[in-house]
């Protein structure tokens, strides 16, 4: 009886889970919170309790100092602006319930913390009274994505568009000692835009750094992730202090 009983258990489990899935997938578009639903100037203690594994911030890196939530920030170290980085992940829940059925779709829609599929670092930069005073995206080569490593430079495309493509001021950087096109293109560019209430900077890199090449000179194989694929955003309430600080 002991074994009908656990049977019987799993399969309410089981029913209850997908009928809680069927009522998500009756809503016309099930909310994953993410960095765009956190607010410039909001409170740490405003800050929805929404996300998983918090941390202290690496500008963009591997999480460093872990975290109960936005309101430990003062554990993490200022940076050059006065500012303290908080690193943290979306929550998966909805990537679980979109496996449990199999749709495709929705597994890359929820799949990981991204910003238009895109893998992304995701943090915020509070100040010393836990004022929202910025936000940061870096692409992380470290997440597994449905979007290939070498289209990492375009998610720069897509976040000029979200924020309207008039009013950027950008410049292509030169080549450094070794830095070589890959192919036919080569991109550099540093963006600014500064409007009445933010100041946003973005980098967009696409090239071949000193010592990387597409061949083993040595086996004669093909080296496919040799080069520096990227994209950096920071968008901040006011403009910091001391710049930016990447």
């Amino acid at each position: 009886m002991g074994s009908i009983h656990r049977l019987t258990a799993s399969a309410l489990l089981v029913g209850a889970f997908l009928g809680s899935f069927g009522t998500l997938r009756a809503q016309t578009d099930p909310k994953r919170l993410t960095v765009w639903d956190i607010a410039l100037g909001a409170s740490a203690s405003e800050l929805p309790d929404a996300f998983v594994n918090y941390a202290c911030g690496t500008k963009g890196g591997p999480p460093s100092i872990p975290l109960a939530g936005f309101g430990e920030f003062r554990k993490c170290r200022p940076d050059a602006n006065g500012l303290r980085e908080v690193y943290f992940e979306y929550d998966d829940e909805l990537e679980y319930w979109a496996r449990a059925l199999d749709l495709t779709a929705q597994i890359r829609m929820y799949a990981g913390t991204t910003a238009y599929e895109f893998p992304v670092v995701a943090s915020v930069l509070l100040d010393e009274v836990g004022v929202v005073r910025g936000e940061r995206l870096v692409t992380d080569p470290r997440q597994r994505s449905s979007r290939d490593r070498s289209e990492f430079w375009m998610l720069a495309d897509f976040i000029r568009q979200r924020l309207g493509d008039d009013g950027w001021n950008c410049r292509d950087l030169p080549p450094e000692d070794g830095e070589t096109a890959i192919g036919s293109r080569f991109i550099k560019t540093d963006c600014e835009k500064v409007t009445d209430s933010s100041r946003v900077l973005l980098e967009q890199r696409f090239f071949q750094k000193k010592g990387q090449r597409p061949v083993d000179p040595y086996t004669g194989k093909p080296r496919s992730d040799e080069f520096e694929s990227a994209t950096s955003f920071e968008i901040y309430g006011e403009e910091p202090r001391s710049g930016s600080s990447r």
